[in-house]
């Protein structure tokens, strides 16, 4: 039992769940775009990236100075974290040498538009950390407060909605066709990561307040960030969802699995109003987002062709 809970521990500590995310919401934008999955190469590679940006981001944070029990985690096994983070470093070189290989003929197709799309997304998940240079770390993204749950959420859209499409067009050549579907996919994904990331803030309440970071809970109150903004979001979502699949005549089953989630944020939303521990926060609501991955592939899949 002990085995199974540091292995648990270690997947949401490590981040590791989140590269399983990463990946899940790759094959659900893939597959709601109707475009076929891509090739092991490239889940491996966003597994590896994505476990590989968290990674270093909180091994910077790491410091004996701290009662938060992910950052001591991080302190008690950071030998074991450079380790993966290696590991990992190592896989993403491969499988990029791998795609350049195979699919770099098919480089020139990718259109300029695309080229700022792919640069970007990488540019913005850096700053948001801020750069790694003496003087600049400093300013970061993370700072912006109000602003830091969308640029989370923008980030995350960006890597899981447009890059397995434009990846792709690489591995075919074929051209990538940005549609109305693609837009609204994009900004649904970024308002729902937003929405879970403005959740996260509450966690951090006492340091933002601290450091002086303006998020919605410090400027606002728990109470009023509960039920004036992370409800009222939840709610316009699943609203705005409802009334896309009637527009597009969506079947049952696609509607009701791509519902699922967005219950589940107002359920979530609401019990935010009570002390959570850590875990809480990795398991439950970051779960959310596999759950909703695996409800849009479900419900692709067992929607049918007129889902």
């Amino acid at each position: 039992m002990r085995f199974f809970k540091n292995l648990g521990t270690a997947i949401f500590f490590g981040n590791y769940f989140y590269g399983i995310c990463t990946v899940a919401l790759c094959i659900e934008a893939s597959l709601q775009q109707r475009y076929p999955l891509n090739d092991a190469a490239w889940y491996i590679f966003v597994f590896a990236a994505s476990v590989l940006y968290y990674i270093y981001a909180y091994m910077g944070e790491a410091s004996e100075k701290t009662t938060n029990r992910r950052t001591l985690w991080y302190i008690h096994n950071r030998r074991a974290m450079q380790l993966s983070s290696i590991i990992l470093s190592v896989i993403a070189a491969v499988t990029t040498a791998f795609i350049l290989y195979r699919y770099g003929a098919n480089i020139a197709h990718i259109q300029a538009w695309q080229w700022l799309a792919i640069a970007i997304v990488p540019a913005v998940a850096i700053l948001y950390y801020g750069l790694p240079v003496d003087g600049l770390s400093k300013y970061n993204l993370r700072r912006t407060g109000w602003l830091k749950p969308f640029v989370i959420g923008f980030v995350w859209a960006g890597a899981t909605t447009i890059y397995p499409v434009i990846y792709h067009q690489l591995q075919t050549g074929q051209p990538y066709v940005f549609t109305v579907i693609s837009l609204l996919l994009f900004i649904k994904n970024v308002m729902f990561i937003a929405v879970l990331g403005i959740m996260f803030d509450i966690k951090d309440y006492a340091a933002d307040h601290n450091r002086r970071l303006k998020t919605f809970v410090v400027q606002v109150g728990l109470r009023k960030t509960l039920f004036h903004i992370i409800l009222p979001l939840s709610l316009v979502g699943f609203i705005s969802f409802e009334l896309y699949a009637l527009l597009f005549r969506f079947n049952w089953v696609r509607i009701f699995f791509n519902t699922i989630p967005f219950i589940l944020l107002l359920i979530v939303g609401y019990s935010m109003h009570q002390r959570r521990s850590i875990m809480y926060y990795l398991v439950i609501i970051d779960g959310i987002i596999l759950i909703k991955a695996i409800c849009g592939i479900l419900g692709m899949e067992l929607g049918g062709i007129n889902a």
